[in-house]
């Protein structure tokens, strides 16, 4: 056989084998059903149906994405900043003009989960309609009703317009293709009716693997890393899983439900989208939910630690020490234990000590402040050092943070400082002594 024939007969292999995808895919997608019961909610017996939404929508946190910062509630007009541009959250009130006011409801069901406007236009999955897909069609129709009753807010908010070639919404259908699996939640019958409520609601409205879960080049979730952390927005969401060091596995029930109820543990303290969260969305969820969740999170394996810790004698780690002792050992005291509920602890904090280390950084240059919740109203903040810290003094003190008190992680170079300041729009410090 000659090498064109060879090639002819591999390529059309390949075309039969992609078209019998494209075919399986598009049939798969276009049908499941979702009239199965969802894993039983307590506290929820007796409620209004626009009661059930309230608490759906907000275990989706959709106020969050679809409320612009000092607009009306649920009215749009939100930039999402992504790798491919600025996508515009839109109008979810029940406006008939800019709003959702004349969808039906399997018109609403349809965008949430398949990705699809009222059009029939492909939406961009900033709204993550591919984790949405798991939601019963008895909680969609019960978001719905509550969004129907929420006042109606005539607003036309900016229009998202990708550069070429994201602006091609054409695309969206290759993506879906790769990334959209519309198969509806599945309990699975070995485990506790508890595991299964938080599976629902981590796998589904709570959407965490679009924070906590990498991506990869085209947006996707990256499967291989499943709530083992991502970046987003300048943040790093750490790791959620039963690792016991980069994830939750080293906290009680008691304490993830404590961290997601107020903001605040004894561990650590929510800031940045996290604090964001907790404030729209986890606070007002029932306990029930919240160890429900608890109890998935912890149950899942997590990544494979392969750091070593660095040794207290090495350079980097005594000047770092310096720089700890000169600006925040007063309040993170040197034992790196911090203030419960207010200060977060440094020593075995699991965003400290994330593979990134994006989150200590954004911190140390531009200050932070804890999530305000009805029972933790006070929010303490921390100030910001980038004016104060040089990209050597962050890159020690990083460095140092991340591997004392038992804490383990990759050192931090002044480079990785100087990039981060750079993507934070953080001017230099003011008084810039030579790197050593």
């Amino acid at each position: 056989m000659s090498v064109k024939k060879a090639v002819a007969g591999i390529v059309g292999v390949l075309v039969i084998a992609g078209l019998g995808f494209v075919g399986y895919k598009t049939w798969h997608n276009g049908h499941q059903t979702y009239t199965f019961q969802a894993p039983l909610a307590a506290d929820m017996a007796g409620k209004t149906v626009i009661e059930r939404g309230k608490y759906l929508a907000q275990a989706g946190d959709c106020v969050a994405c679809h409320t612009a910062p000092g607009g009306k509630a649920f009215a749009g007009g939100l930039g999402l900043a992504t790798p491919f541009g600025t996508i515009y959250a839109t109008n979810i009130t029940p406006d008939k003009q800019t709003g959702i006011g004349g969808w039906t409801d399997e018109q609403f069901m349809n965008a949430v989960r398949n990705g699809k406007g009222i059009e029939g236009q492909n939406l961009y999955p900033a709204m993550p309609y591919n984790v949405y897909a798991k939601v019963s069609d008895a909680d969609l129709k019960d978001i719905k009703a509550y969004l129907d009753s929420v006042p109606a807010v005539h607003y036309d908010g900016p229009k998202t317009n990708l550069p070429f070639p994201y602006n091609i919404r054409l695309m969206m259908f290759g993506w879906n293709l790769l990334f959209l699996d519309t198969a509806p939640f599945r309990a699975d019958p070995n485990q506790s009716a508890q595991w299964n409520r938080g599976a629902y609601l981590v796998e589904g409205l709570g959407h965490c693997t679009s924070c906590h879960t990498a991506k990869n080049l085209l947006g996707g979730d990256d499967f291989g890393v499943h709530l083992q952390g991502g970046e987003l927005q300048g943040w790093y969401a750490p790791e959620i899983t039963g690792n016991t060091r980069q994830g939750i596995g080293a906290w009680s029930d008691d304490e993830v439900v404590q961290y997601l109820k107020t903001g605040a543990n004894a561990r650590t303290v929510a800031s940045g989208p996290m604090a964001e969260a907790v404030e729209n969305s986890l606070q007002h969820l029932n306990v029930s939910d919240l160890q429900a969740i608890a109890v998935y999170l912890k149950s899942l394996p997590g990544s494979k630690d392969k750091t070593t810790p660095l040794t207290a004698d090495i350079d980097v780690m005594a000047r770092g020490q310096q720089v700890y002792a000169d600006n925040c050992v007063a309040c993170h005291q040197n034992s790196g234990e911090g203030v419960a509920n207010m200060v977060p602890a440094l020593r075995g904090n699991n965003g400290v000590q994330a593979t990134l280390p994006t989150n200590i950084l954004h911190v140390l240059m531009t200050g932070a402040k804890g999530a305000v919740t009805a029972s933790n109203p006070t929010g303490a903040a921390m100030p910001e050092f980038g004016w104060k810290l040089n990209d050597q003094q962050m890159s020690d003190v990083s460095t140092y943070i991340r591997n004392s008190w038992g804490n383990q992680a990759s050192a931090v170079s002044p480079d990785e400082v100087s990039k981060a300041r750079t993507s934070l729009n953080v001017a230099g410090a003011l008084h810039e002594p030579q790197r050593q």
